[in-house]
């Protein structure tokens, strides 16, 4: 199944064709499924309260790979990142009867622009969610730090390089070297916990005026929020236009948590030791949990450090471990609802 998934190439943006496999395979399985006005999958069984939701995604980053079973091993784009969760819900979700409902979705779009997860995110009603993304399948992540991208425009007129007047690029990356020394600095050694700024890109565009757009990434740890870190950002004069692009809150498990305890309880079944997971990247559980409202955390199959790469794929004894944990844990969860 995991392997039909992962042949249906799905680049963000071209997603509708695995999402109807993905709709196919949730039929043969006892789902209701079909797409939404967005395009994302929704696969549900049950009625009633109480309402668990597993998140996946199942677009991918571009980069078509064959999809191959060897080894003990699915490989190709999309099996570790992230429809090896999504698979590993879709059947350890086949023989749930509740309590309660259990909604497995397919959103689209999660690593561009999170469109699919805007579009749930008026979803309402929701007592339980698991973001399906890979920690492997003795890790439960606990949060995600935030993001804000921004575009800054320096603009003004052209002129001779000898000319003793600073170039647009001059002004940029001056005023990128300022913001990344208006970043505090690390509160400490986890990385997690502090605001990192990298610059993503430098444009210059020349002919009758000399413009220079400069794209600057900065993660946020919890606890700072996208409009504290906009005021961070230096306002010289003349002032360059600043354009955020990403708006990302960041993102941390509310302690104690019934999803996070029903996961690890799950993991401790099965043998395993369980690791929290806190990450520096975003997920669509950013844009959904301030929605949503609900206990929530994050699990999935696979090494984390193969996603976006070239070796991309995932162990099938993994996989099967990750469907009995969340076949556990769906159960826990609902049990716990109904109480």
């Amino acid at each position: 199944m995991l392997a039909r998934l992962v042949g249906e190439y799905s680049p963000s943006g071209a997603e509708e064709p695995a999402v109807r496999e993905f709709c196919r395979i949730a039929v043969r399985l006892g789902y209701r499924a079909r797409l939404d006005a967005a395009g994302n999958g929704i696969a549900v069984r049950g009625h009633g309260p109480p309402r668990i939701v597993f998140l996946g995604h199942i677009d991918t980053v571009p980069g078509r790979l064959p999809t191959l079973v060897r080894r003990g091993r699915v490989h190709g784009r999309g099996s570790v990142d992230a429809k090896g969760p999504l698979a590993a819900a879709l059947v350890a979700g086949r023989e749930f009867d509740g309590p309660g409902t259990l909604e497995i979705l397919a959103a689209v779009g999660e690593e561009t622009d999170s469109r699919g997860a805007g579009h749930l995110a008026r979803r309402r009603g929701i007592d339980f969610a698991i973001a399906g993304e890979p920690n492997r399948w003795d890790g439960v992540g606990v949060g995600y730090k935030g993001c804000l991208r921004v575009v800054a425009t320096f603009d003004g007129p052209s002129r001779h390089l000898t000319s003793p007047f600073p170039t647009s690029a001059d002004r940029a990356l001056a005023w990128a070297d300022a913001a990344r020394q208006a970043v505090p600095p690390p509160s400490g050694p986890s990385a997690f916990r502090s605001i990192t700024l990298k610059i993503a890109g430098v444009r210059t565009d020349t002919g009758r005026r000399d413009v220079t757009h400069v794209t600057v990434d900065l993660r946020l740890p919890p606890g700072t929020s996208v409009r504290e870190a906009l005021g961070l950002l230096p306002r010289p004069s003349p002032r360059p236009e600043i354009r955020p692009v990403a708006r990302i809150e960041p993102w941390e498990v509310a302690a104690p948590s019934p999803v996070v305890a029903a996961l690890i309880a799950s993991i401790r079944a099965e043998g395993g030791r369980p690791t929290l997971w806190r990450k520096g990247g975003t997920s669509d559980l950013n844009v959904v949990a301030p929605a949503w409202a609900c206990p929530a955390a994050v699990y999935g199959p696979g090494d984390p450090h193969l996603d976006h790469t070239a070796q991309e794929s995932l162990s099938i004894a993994e996989l099967r471990r990750s469907v009995r944990v969340l076949r556990g844990a769906f159960g826990r969860l609902a049990a716990s609802g109904a109480a």
